[in-house]
């Protein structure tokens, strides 16, 4: 049965294109390492900032607890959120995840992302704009 986005069907030009990211991923609060990964992806989204994927399984799942929060997008679908308890800090919502995306963005199945503006992602060693996820602005960009 087939699980097509809505937003596409009202929006036939909006663009939600992932990619094999061809980089190391790192993700800390502090000095701790919360994911580490070598298989991430990143988003590019019509008038949205990039963002970057991992998959779960590179999460150190021992760091993080599911919440209650769960977001709508009509291209993506639910979204369901995870806090991160680190060194003595609980960061509310640090990341989400889209369990059951819709068709077009089935790749992100078993993919987290986190918040930049939350915790320090890293690519290839150098930090990710700390602004966080969301509507781009004209000139804006993550590096």
């Amino acid at each position: 049965m087939a699980n097509l986005a809505p937003g596409f069907a009202k929006h036939p030009s909006y663009e939600v294109n992932v990619s094999a990211l061809s980089a190391e991923l790192v993700v800390k609060v502090g000095a701790c390492i919360i994911a580490r990964s070598s298989q991430a992806v990143e988003v590019v989204e019509s008038k949205h900032r990039l963002v970057w994927y991992l998959p779960m399984d590179d999460v150190d799942s021992k760091l993080i607890n599911p919440t209650q929060t769960d977001t709508y997008c009509p291209f993506k679908g639910h979204a369901s959120y995870w806090s991160v308890d680190v060194a003595g800090q609980h960061i509310d919502d640090a990341l989400w995840a889209y369990m059951t995306p819709y068709d077009e963005c089935k790749s992100l199945t078993g993919y987290a992302s986190f918040y930049t503006n939350k915790v320090d992602l890293y690519i290839n060693g150098n930090l990710m704009n700390k602004e966080g996820p969301g509507w781009a602005t004209q000139g804006n960009t993550n590096v």
